[in-house]
């Protein structure tokens, strides 16, 4: 494949433009639109831009990264400038991960369509690839970078720098002895398999010769039934048949010979470990393996807040890129804020704060396109309502107009039953979560009024915040009828003639969290089906008053002393009735807290600002990493069972504890932290950590190896104790050692205890955002094991 891309850059008239290089202007913002000169690499892999066609270019992206292309008419911010640029000449690169997506408009419609057509065959070569052909392509991408006067051949000094660029620190010496073993034709330069070998010769894994030599006779190669061995004893594959071995050895040992011999040679070896049968992942978890047909309210539920937003809760963008990037990632929850808009139509926004607004139908539109391309499982829509009688009514046309027959508007059967549906009952389905009217129950008060109430004891104790908050409190004392107007401070905002300097951050965050509490119309709560909000008293109180489809909403603060306070009571709540928890409304800055506190109780949807990058969205995203990442996670029985006497903070799991055991060996090609610095080289050292019941949770590191990012060894053992492993998460992290500040971050890979192979295996890292590090890996040993008392000792 990587010879059919190279093959291509030379033939597809599109990939030829695109390498000639051409003027496109690159938009950010209605504002922000200037002309850039973007080119192709000559390695078919990198697109670069500058401001001129021969000024100084620098990177913008990999193919990589890319995840698609989309036409100008899909592209919120370029629909907004048709008048300006028609959208036939516009496109978007949408990239994986959390990274912004890229507008850019071209000179025409035919220039368009080039560099939309170029970069789609790009992707999907790329996406096509098997490891070899990656590895290939990420050598000839190196050559390239390495060859700097760009004539074929490697010279010494230019190998020298391409060291330092792939961030390894080697002796002279040694790295001129290795240049001139590779160089067989003894030009003084690298050529094409020449540098082949002087990579395979910098690679060389000496922990991995060691392994293959252990199982094999004569050191050569590892027969079919040393395999086996290997698979059984070090792998912890105890029901590994020959025919699997067998067809292991067809898939990974690159010569025909070997195949027919049903033998594995070194090479093949070293392939199976790298790939994903020898990934620390198990397959098995992979694709959907668990029970989809217990209650809603059995499953973990991958849960956005705030939905709408791709930057802060004060000032930030609003956008429907917000939902499509979480309906894609598997997200099953998402936030609608929803208020009065302008010619009758609702629009969507943080209330009461400078973030920009979004039409309602629009949300709504894209829902409906992308619910389901990754998941068939249900998606709720989690409705925060503040728009009139009349918007509402609204609201209801373009969900039921819509969404269709996507929407769920009556019961399952045209019945109520005694429990929630499960996941597989409603396929493809979307769940409308909100007030609804009844003629049988009071109504209880809104749901946004605890948050405001949760705000105001976070902000007591701010000096800044409590002379609005005295007064907000006031004016609430004086409100004796449900009709809602505003505090005094808050006028300027609703008459939206507010400058933003004149109005202080505490303010912002007071008004964003004033809510008002309108009376549903009927055509909106008809389509609240099993997700009623209500708001939440005591748990006695939901035990004698509420009914298994009804929903509520916790801070998480609140939720976080419930679970120490009252934990098995809300574990046993929880296996009946869903909750929703929120961030803080002080998290202005859309940061996120520790998820797995909230799983640990049983809550379901623990919602996060998945626009944020982080440890807790690392943790978040290793959950949710299986069962074909399709947004359900069954629960632990334990947190299942009505009857469970389980409480996260004083865990005593049904099943035994058990010890782990993580030889830290190896890394491979870490990538650099400061790639403006050529000299700069990592100091690498691994962190592992665990995130569980309280007990449990504990990290512990490796000591650091100086000046090798490329092929560092560290060669030692951590242990650990954990008594819930059923609900613990690993998190392995590499970082770049710095004795006078905090270490920095290089990559990171998280993955659910219970889907952890044994034996040994290799962790592909994720950046920051979640997007593969390819090839950086590290290489460790995994033992669990059922905890005894002398292993204490």
């Amino acid at each position: 494949m990587a010879s059919q891309l190279q093959d291509r850059l030379t033939t597809d008239e599109n990939l030829l433009l695109m390498q000639k290089g051409m003027l496109l202007r690159k938009v950010k913002s209605k504002t922000w639109k200037k002309p850039r000169y973007f080119r192709l690499q000559n390695d078919g892999m990198t697109v670069w831009h500058g401001r001129q066609a021969r000024s100084k270019a620098k990177p913008t992206f990999s193919i990589s990264d890319v995840e698609t292309v989309r036409k100008g008419q899909e592209s919120e911010l370029l629909r907004s400038l048709a008048e300006e640029f028609p959208l036939d000449q516009g496109f978007t690169v949408v990239f994986h991960g959390r990274r912004f997506n890229l507008d850019l408009v071209a000179n025409s419609v035919k220039e368009a369509q080039t560099w939309m057509q170029g970069l789609q065959l790009l992707v999907d070569l790329v996406t096509s690839m098997d490891q070899q052909e990656q590895l290939d392509q990420w050598l000839s991408e190196w050559f390239q970078r390495g060859d700097r006067n760009q004539d074929g051949r490697m010279s010494f000094q230019e190998a020298q720098r391409l060291l330092l660029l792939m961030n390894v620190e080697l002796d002279e010496e040694y790295a001129l002895s290795l240049f001139q073993a590779a160089d067989t034709s003894q030009s003084g330069t690298l050529q094409g398999e020449e540098f082949v070998h002087f990579y395979k010769a910098l690679t060389k894994r000496g922990e991995v010769q060691e392994l293959f030599e252990s199982f094999s006779s004569d050191g050569q190669k590892l027969t079919l039934l040393e395999f086996v061995d290997f698979l059984r004893e070090e792998q912890k594959e105890r029901n590994c048949a020959p025919h699997i071995a067998l067809e292991l050895i067809d898939r990974y040992e690159p010569s025909d010979s070997g195949k027919l011999r049903h033998v594995l040679s070194m090479d093949g070896f070293l392939s199976y470990l790298c790939s994903k049968d020898g990934d620390i992942f198990n397959p098995a978890c992979l694709p959907i393996y668990q029970d989809m047909t217990q209650p809603l309210s059995h499953y973990f539920i991958n849960s956005s807040h705030n939905t709408y937003l791709v930057g802060d809760q004060l000032y930030g963008q609003s956008s429907v890129e917000g939902y499509i990037r979480v309906l894609k990632q598997g997200c099953r929850c998402v936030e609608v804020d929803v208020w009065d808009g302008p010619s009758g139509e609702p629009v969507v926004y943080h209330g009461h704060t400078l973030t920009s607004r979004i039409l309602f139908k629009d949300v709504v539109a894209t829902v409906a396109q992308y619910a389901f391309q990754a998941s068939d499982y249900p998606v709720i829509l989690s409705l925060e309502n503040h728009c009139s009688w009349e918007q509402q009514q609204t609201m209801a046309r373009h969900l039921t107009e819509t969404l269709g027959e996507q929407l769920l508007s009556i019961t399952l059967d045209g019945l109520l039953s005694s429990q929630l549906p499960s996941p597989e009952e409603l396929r493809r389905k979307i769940l409308v979560k909100g007030k609804k009217l009844s003629v049988f129950e009071e109504d209880l008060k809104d749901e946004n009024e605890e948050e405001e109430t949760e705000l105001m004891l976070e902000c007591q104790n701010d000096t800044e915040t409590k002379p609005q908050l005295q007064e907000l409190s006031s004016w609430r004392k004086d409100k004796k009828e449900k009709v809602v107007t505003c505090p005094p401070f808050c006028l300027p905002i609703c008459c939206q003639t507010i400058d933003q300097a004149s109005i202080s951050k505490p303010e912002l965050l007071l008004l964003s969290q004033k809510k008002s509490n309108p009376i549903v119309c009927p055509s909106l709560s008809d389509l609240i089906i099993y997700l009623k909000s209500v708001s939440f008293r005591s748990f006695s109180h939901s035990k004698e008053h509420y009914r298994f489809y009804e929903i509520s909403s916790f801070s998480e603060s609140k939720a976080r002393g419930l679970a120490k306070e009252a934990g098995n009571e809300f574990v046993q709540h929880n296996t009946w009735q869903l909750s929703r928890v929120y961030p803080s409304g002080l998290r202005t800055d859309s940061s996120n807290y520790n998820p797995q506190e909230l799983w640990n109780a049983g809550c379901q949807i623990v919602a996060m600002n998945m626009q944020t990058a982080g440890l807790e969205m690392d943790i978040h995203d290793g959950l949710f990493r299986q069962n074909g990442g399709c947004g359900y996670v069954l629960k632990p029985d334990f947190l299942r069972n009505a009857q469970s006497s389980f409480h996260p903070e004083r865990p005593i799991s049904p099943f035994k504890a058990q010890s782990l055991l993580i030889q830290i060996i190896s890394g491979q090609q870490l990538p650099k932290v400061n790639k403006s610095k050529e000299a700069s080289v990592v100091d690498p050292l691994v962190k592992v950590q665990i995130f569980g019941v309280r007990p449990d949770t504990t990290q512990q590191e490796t000591n650091y190896v100086s000046n090798n990012g490329f092929n560092p060894y560290w060669g030692q053992t951590l242990c650990f104790r954990v008594l819930v492993p059923e609900l613990a998460i690993v998190r392995f992290v590499v970082k770049d050692y710095d004795w006078a500040s905090r270490n920095d971050f290089i990559g990171q890979y998280t993955l659910p205890w219970t889907c952890m192979q044994q034996g040994y295996r290799h962790i592909h890292l994720l950046s920051k955002d979640g997007t593969s590090l390819h090839p950086a890996s590290i290489f460790v040993y995994i033992c669990i094991r059922e905890f005894l008392e002398e292993d204490e000792s």
